[in-house]
């Protein structure tokens, strides 16, 4: 019986046991990653479409006028921003997370997390980062952190440029609650911060599938096309109305909790909810990749 085909690392690592200066803990850096990630074309483009979001807005307001509330909301059945947009900045920051948190803010999130591994598996220079060696919980680590860190960037750049380009096209004020009343200016940071985060916990589960399918593919854009199509099946399922009090454990259901942070008084419930759900699932599809990747055979 022949003997068990050892990975590339494992073979390193018996052939040089005692290597001098080779610390595991220091193969491929945090900030090494960051900065091969940070210099490919797709984080540029994705960057600019999201800093260009905010003007394509201003520009679109400009043209159509002032929104009149009788289109604003419809669909999600909870908010309704749009007829507000142009109050001042901190509403124009708020509806540009409101348009875009259904879908554009699961593309950045689904491509930085499901392209991470695959594209070093298309490229066939996988087999040599861990023939570096880099141990494989190491290289998932420091690719998952990375990714997550430019997913989060993608979803605070949004907002901050729209801050900014609100206040040269409407100023600054109280965010206007389209329900009535209104929170004070100095309160409409810390409130668009929390809306911030919980968009981004909420999307750990995009995040997570993409990376789970990321180290089962060779196809980066297999990794990031799965991870928005089921993230889209399961807006799909939380319209089906039949399926009930069922709907609560779809993270889909709870994407626009968010909206109870811009009330006059913060409501946690929907957000801890949503933010529990969301966690359960990408805490188990995270252990699902780095399961299957710590057996998976590297041949690519």
């Amino acid at each position: 019986m022949s003997a068990p085909v050892q990975p590339p690392e494992a073979r390193v690592a018996a052939e040089h046991p005692e290597a001098p200066g080779y610390r595991a803990g220091r193969t491929l850096p945090l900030r090494v990653e960051a900065v091969r990630q940070l210099r490919r074309r797709r984080t540029l483009l994705m960057g600019g479409v999201l800093a260009a979001l905010p003007f394509i807005l201003i520009i679109a307001f400009a043209i159509g006028g002032t929104p009149d509330g009788e289109d604003g909301g419809r669909g999600s059945g909870r908010i309704n921003l749009m007829d507000v947009a142009t109050e001042s900045a901190a509403n124009f920051a708020a509806t540009s997370l409101f348009v875009s948190a259904g879908f554009l803010l699961v593309i950045p999130v689904a491509l930085f997390c499901g392209d991470t591994v695959a594209s070093e598996a298309s490229w066939s220079s996988l087999r040599y980062l861990l023939a570096a060696p880099v141990p494989r919980v190491r290289l998932l680590w420091s690719k998952l952190v990375v990714a997550l860190g430019f997913s989060l960037a993608a979803m605070v750049l949004l907002p901050v440029v729209a801050l900014a380009a609100g206040t040269a096209a409407y100023g600054w004020g109280p965010l206007k609650l389209p329900t009535g009343g209104a929170v004070a200016a100095g309160d409409t940071v810390p409130r668009l911060m929390i809306v911030v985060a919980f968009i981004f916990v909420s999307q750990l589960v995009t995040a997570g599938l993409a990376f789970w399918l990321s180290t089962r593919t060779d196809a980066p854009l297999g990794a990031v096309g799965g991870a928005v199509f089921l993230t889209i099946v399961g807006n799909v399922l939380d319209a089906v109305t039949a399926l009930g009090s069922w709907r609560d454990f779809l993270p889909a259901h709870w994407q626009f909790a968010w909206a109870d942070a811009l009330q006059p008084q913060v409501e946690w419930g929907g957000m801890v909810k949503g933010a529990a759900i969301s966690v359960t699932y990408a805490l188990i599809l995270f252990a699902l990749a780095f399961r299957g990747f710590s057996r998976k055979d590297i041949v690519s």
